[in-house]
């Protein structure tokens, strides 16, 4: 996988006509939803399609698999089937609430990588508890719908300081930086664009989408743009040219900590 993916594409796991299309979608992972997008008598059924999907190692883009609620009556089954497959490149846990439940999963998946979603009050309290849980956890992320609702939350500003909690989180455990959850509206590209911006702001990298339409806004908004890779050189070059805290010609102060900024702003531009 790319050490900088920016667009995770959800599809539903009952859709296998769906999928197929979705892995040419340019996503840079492909998530199969087996929770949210799957009605209760259509379970088993995704199971199957997606076991059936990933018997085999799968090339190109990676396939998480997000699998139904730990304390649903389908999860275990999701896990014993899906885990082994050699084409499950990640499983995503929905409504983690704590350290103990990310243990349990990995004792009974054997490395596979592991990505938590919090989407409770609960699970957000705990946030730095789980992304610390196990080695096999490389990842932790928001479910902002089901958090919505779990905090009564009617302005999306209401929902910042869960967001920034979950990235402090993620960067003190070092993991990577999480996605921004979905945009539920496709057609809203707009929206999307300044969604992501403000999210790019805050500190996530990247986002989950529900339609590839959203991928190219999500990459357009998530990486540098030209002025800030050339800000970036200027920086780098700066500090080659001369070691410790200085200031370039237009003013600006740099120090060890702004030249650490301009080489993860080109180790993006670069998705190395």
């Amino acid at each position: 996988m790319n050490p900088y993916p920016l667009t995770w594409l959800y599809v539903p796991g009952d859709r296998p006509a769906i999928v197929t299309k979705a892995l040419a979608a340019d996503a840079d992972v492909v998530v199969i939803d087996l929770e949210d997008a799957v009605a209760p008598d259509r379970k088993e059924y995704a199971r199957a399609a997606t076991a059936e999907l990933l018997a085999e190692p799968r090339p190109g883009v990676p396939v998480h698999v997000r699998v139904n609620a730990l304390d649903s009556p389908w999860a275990t089954d999701d896990l014993r089937v899906l885990a082994p497959l050699p084409g499950v490149s990640g499983l995503r846990l929905p409504k983690v609430t704590s350290a103990e439940e990310v243990v349990a999963v990995a004792e009974k998946t054997d490395g596979v990588p592991l990505f938590a979603l919090l989407e409770t009050a609960l699970g957000i309290e705990r946030a730095f508890s789980v992304a610390t849980a196990h080695p096999a956890l490389h990842g932790i992320a928001l479910g902002e719908a089901d958090l919505r609702a779990d905090l009564g939350v009617r302005d999306d500003s209401g929902l910042d300081w869960s967001r920034s909690r979950v990235i402090v989180a993620a960067r003190a455990a070092d993991l990577a930086p999480p996605p921004q959850s979905v945009h539920p509206d496709i057609r809203d590209l707009e929206g999307l664009a300044a969604s992501c911006a403000h999210g790019r702001a805050l500190g996530f990298l990247g986002r989950t989408a529900i339609h590839p339409r959203q991928l190219p806004v999500i990459e357009q908004a998530y990486l540098p743009t030209v002025q800030e890779i050339e800000q970036a050189e200027t920086i780098i070059k700066a500090a080659a040219e001369k070691e410790g805290a200085q200031a370039l010609q237009n003013g600006r102060f740099i120090d060890a900590a702004v030249v650490t900024a301009a080489q993860r702003i080109l180790s993006l531009a670069r998705r190395t």
